[in-house]
């Protein structure tokens, strides 16, 4: 395979337009030291966790350097970051009213969600997911006392309101408190809700006593063809929480900070996250993301019309190389979910930890890795229904993505 991964504008589908997934060669690529590239050998080719293969946003290495330069590199203060995600949801969302009182910075998402959990639930009490959901979710809330209940995705992998109001009703048995912790869009499977469902679940967490906490960090990556719809912005979610950050849509991962958003309802409650959680972040970290909100629209839409054209050729290339796994193009993220059940590959697998091993492989992902040299996510350990799929990463270029797909075409083919 060639070290270069740029593509001429033609098959890049963009209009000549600067695509970031094209930017960097494999030789760049490799030479970072990140989980994605550290992991796995130089012959694997890495397509498993949310890193995306591209250059910083301008306005983000902007910032950055500013900072670095005046050696601000002190304690994070003020409400600019905040301020910029506001203006970002009215322009991209028409979300006007988010205010900036209701508003808190967090180390990062999944640390977010614990500390609001810590809010509204107590040790012992149910929090609500739909599986196959996010790994972290079940190791989180998991390691801080709360116990998960499972309310498996229904057709077309989007959420069973039926199954989540059973769920709901088993979770606040005994008359226990209960939270539904929500993937919006849902990751892995990339779909985005819409507002008539969003507004369903509201409806059924007001009736069942469920507080809603919303993990929005995938927002900014509705693809084209749908559109994201902030939890807070549906009747009856103003006893809700969101978290975000600019960490997957601008793949700033290692530099942490991140929102906590509360309806009005349960502002109240936000105001009683100790102090000491605003300590976390950090201070780079906030002027990247708020940087990214602000200053780096452009640069998403380039990079959502790369990802677009990468999610129409992953198709094509399941359909030629992978004809018996089912791929159901996602509606948002960079991130697709495929059933390779019928490829008999599943092997049953018990993690110790249970689900949320986020670096356990099993069944189809461990022969893609072993014999492909693709290193996926592990179905297995995002819940209920993830046994025999595996999550691919494609927001890479289309030439490594073309690879990855005609290896995992051969292994399959020589089993």
């Amino acid at each position: 395979m060639s070290e270069r991964t740029s593509e001429a504008p033609s098959e890049r589908g963009d209009g000549g337009r600067t695509d970031p997934l094209v930017q960097l060669s494999l030789a760049q690529l490799r030479a970072r030291t990140s989980m994605k590239w550290r992991t796995h050998p130089e012959d694997v080719l890495p397509l498993w966790v949310a890193e995306m293969d591209v250059p910083l946003a301008p306005p983000v290495v902007d910032a950055l350097r500013t900072a670095i330069d005046l050696g601000d590199t002190g304690y994070p203060h003020g409400t600019a970051y905040a301020e910029a995600l506001a203006a970002f949801a009215g322009k991209r969302w028409q979300w006007d009213d988010l205010r900036i009182e209701n508003t808190t910075v967090v180390p990062d998402v999944m640390l977010g969600i614990v500390e609001v959990l810590r809010l509204i639930t107590g040790p012992g009490d149910a929090v609500v997911v739909c599986s196959p959901v996010y790994p972290p979710f079940y190791a989180f809330v998991s390691h801080d006392a709360r116990h998960i209940v499972e309310a498996p995705l229904g057709p077309g992998l989007r959420i069973d309101l039926g199954a989540l109001e059973d769920a709901f009703v088993r979770a606040r048995r005994h008359g226990r408190r209960a939270a539904f912790l929500m993937s919006n869009p849902h990751n892995p499977t990339g779909t985005v809700h819409t507002r008539e469902e969003l507004e369903a679940v509201a409806e059924l967490a007001r009736r069942h006593g469920v507080r809603v906490v919303s993990d929005e960090i995938h927002g900014p990556l509705a693809l084209p063809g749908a559109s994201f719809t902030p939890f807070l912005t549906v009747p009856g979610a103003e006893n809700a929480f969101a978290l975000t950050s600019a960490s997957k849509a601008w793949n700033l991962a290692g530099l942490k900070a991140a929102l906590a958003v509360a309806g009005t309802e349960a502002a109240d409650d936000l105001h009683r996250m100790p102090e000491e959680v605003g300590h976390g972040p950090s201070h780079l970290g906030v002027i990247a993301h708020t940087a990214a909100f602000r200053d780096g629209g452009e640069w998403l839409d380039d990079l959502l019309t790369g990802l677009d054209a990468n999610r129409a050729l992953l198709g094509r290339l399941v359909d030629e190389h992978l004809p018996g796994v089912r791929y159901l193009p996602p509606q948002g993220t960079y991130l697709a979910w495929l059933d390779c059940t019928h490829l008999d590959l599943h092997t049953d697998h018990h993690c110790a930890d249970g689900p949320g091993v986020v670096g356990d492989v099993a069944g189809p992902a461990k022969m893609f890795l072993d014999e492909a040299r693709v290193a996926l996510s592990s179905g297995h350990v995002f819940g209920t229904g993830g046994a025999g799929c595996v999550r691919l990463n494609f927001a890479t270029s289309p030439t490594v993505l073309r690879e990855a797909l005609t290896r995992m075409g051969r292994a399959v083919a020589g089993r």
